[in-house]
């Protein structure tokens, strides 16, 4: 059995949500969905998820699983939104979401949150194999952006997330909270490096340096010869003092605060209040 993989890129946030799936068992599973929503206006939308679901209905696939690598500081997940609307799907994440949860609960100050990663259906460890049907997935841990970061391998294909981009754009930052640059060399530079260099590998999001055309695949042996942050021949010392230098110039993504709270909490969206609306919450930082 080979699977197939379709790519959705999100322009708005520079995220490629993934179908993986098996043409002759029509098994499959969705990886990193993406709810819309426009800041300005404060408005969600499904545009992405209808695409998802027209590719999955169109296809006459059967959806396992809605895997998270993380929990998303640039995009709302669509999580929630997908398994409604494919009745017996799962929603998944590595188990050390908990970090995250416990991590982000005091900064939102949210005190009915469940730290114990509840709100997904399945937590998953690392290397332990997912049965999705006919397809299995394997997980490996590649903290650093995030202490609770997870790719995905699914035979010859590993999905990494914000662990590793294409060569000419690099890693993910690591300046979130318990974020850790020496976490993230270890997860690309020992786990991820580690795979056949024949491994393809799929990129959570392009940022189209220079403007050129999307690219969301490579493989691990062009990423270990020609990452411009992190090559095999890197060394720990090295990214790490890069790593650190570059994340204290980037700004915060646009949608952090939006996002943090509710993709720790599955997805869910914030229960509407006695007036029928939803609010999100975002702290306020700084001296009066």
């Amino acid at each position: 059995m080979t699977c197939s993989v379709e790519a959705f890129f999100d322009k708005t946030t520079f995220t490629i949500t993934y179908i993986v799936y098996d043409q002759e068992s029509k098994d499959a599973i969705i990886i990193d969905p993406v709810l819309d929503y426009d800041i300005a206006s404060s408005t969600i939308t499904s545009t992405s998820i209808n695409k998802v679901l027209d590719f999955i209905k169109g296809n006459d696939l059967n959806t396992h699983y809605i895997l998270e690598t993380h929990a998303h500081a640039d995009h709302i997940t669509g999580a929630q939104d997908l398994k409604v609307k494919l009745p017996g799907a799962k929603v998944g994440i590595g188990k050390n979401i908990t970090l995250v949860q416990s991590t982000f609960k005091d900064i939102y100050n949210l005190k009915e949150l469940d730290v114990e990663g509840s709100q997904f259906d399945i937590l998953l460890d690392e290397n332990e194999e997912l049965v999705a049907g006919t397809i299995i997935v394997k997980t490996i841990f590649t903290p650093g952006h995030t202490p609770a970061c997870s790719s995905y391998l699914i035979e010859n294909n590993v999905f990494t997330g914000d662990a590793l981009f294409i060569e000419d754009f690099g890693t993910g930052r690591c300046d979130f909270p318990k974020g850790d640059a020496q976490d993230l060399y270890v997860s690309v530079h020992e786990k991820l490096y580690d795979l056949p260099d024949d491994t393809n590998v799929y990129v959570g999001h392009d940022y189209q340096p220079n403007n050129r055309e999307l690219r969301y695949k490579t493989t691990i042996g062009v990423s270990k010869s020609s990452n411009i942050q992190l090559k095999q021949s890197t060394s720990l010392e090295e990214f790490v003092k890069f790593r650190t230098d570059r994340d204290k110039k980037l700004n915060a993504p646009r949608l952090l605060f939006p996002s943090i709270q509710v993709n720790i909490d599955g997805g869910k969206l914030p229960h509407a209040e006695d007036n029928g609306k939803r609010y999100l919450k975002i702290p306020l930082f700084g001296d009066l």
